[in-house]
């Protein structure tokens, strides 16, 4: 496995924001964390990205612990952490906030290769290289927070919420994106309000309450589970 996450507890002061998540990554999936808001989802990214620190339990990327070390640490192990919000620079031009993610790479080639494979991902971002992040579309921004993350080359992508706030059609074109990242060679773990969405592109996915995994399995499982359908599709037990 890619990722191992084993026994998490997560706290924020009193609050006991996870409890005991255990879940597993392989490479090249794509696995979806879903459940309402408040379910410990992004909580579950920031704790994997060095953002929270852990109380207790184990998360082992490609061999190595790696709870509780610094983020900048984690994102040199080849972990990226895509925010809810995205979480872009807005006074810096698109080609300054992707140079932020550069930080990892070894070299100027490392770097151009990097910003090739983005612009080709990502047209728009190309053709608004100098142009200020504030002044783009939330879409726009959406891709803006990927390509940066995809700038350090990272074998796990955390990828929490891409959908919020975008229209239908921005969506559909955001998750084909993600599905493209994933065929390239990206392993992904995806945080996502929109479950019909996630567990359209997941292969497996786990479904968070209150802190605590209570349902997990194949996405398309998941997807005609009494559950999921009543509480997180709004189609109704059957």
């Amino acid at each position: 496995m890619l990722l191992t996450v084993d026994n998490l507890n997560v706290y924020y002061g009193g609050v006991h924001a996870l409890r005991g998540v255990s879940f597993t990554v392989g490479k090249g999936e794509i696995v979806s964390l879903i459940g309402a808001n408040g379910a410990g989802k992004s909580t579950t990214l920031r704790a994997l990205s060095g953002v929270v620190r852990p109380a207790s339990g184990s998360i082992v990327h490609d061999g190595k612990p790696i709870g509780g070390l610094a983020p900048h640490r984690i994102a040199r192990l080849g972990i990226a952490h895509v925010p809810e919000g995205r979480g872009v620079f807005a006074n810096m031009t698109v080609r300054e906030n992707l140079e932020m993610g550069a930080y990892t790479r070894g070299s100027r080639a490392e770097v151009a290769e990097s910003f090739g494979r983005v612009f080709a991902l990502f047209p728009r971002l190309s053709e608004r290289a100098s142009q200020m992040a504030g002044t783009l579309s939330g879409g726009e921004q959406q891709m803006l927070a990927i390509g940066r993350a995809l700038v350090q080359r990272p074998d796990l992508m955390l990828l929490d919420e891409p959908s919020m706030g975008l229209s239908p059609l921005l969506v559909d074109e955001i998750f084909r994106l993600v599905a493209a990242i994933n065929r390239a060679g990206t392993t992904i773990l995806l945080v996502e309000q929109n479950a019909s969405m996630a567990l359209s592109v997941a292969d497996r996915a786990y479904v968070l309450e209150t802190g605590e995994v209570v349902l997990s399995g194949m996405a398309s499982e998941l997807r005609e589970h009494p559950k999921v359908r009543e509480a997180y599709l709004g189609e109704g037990a059957v």
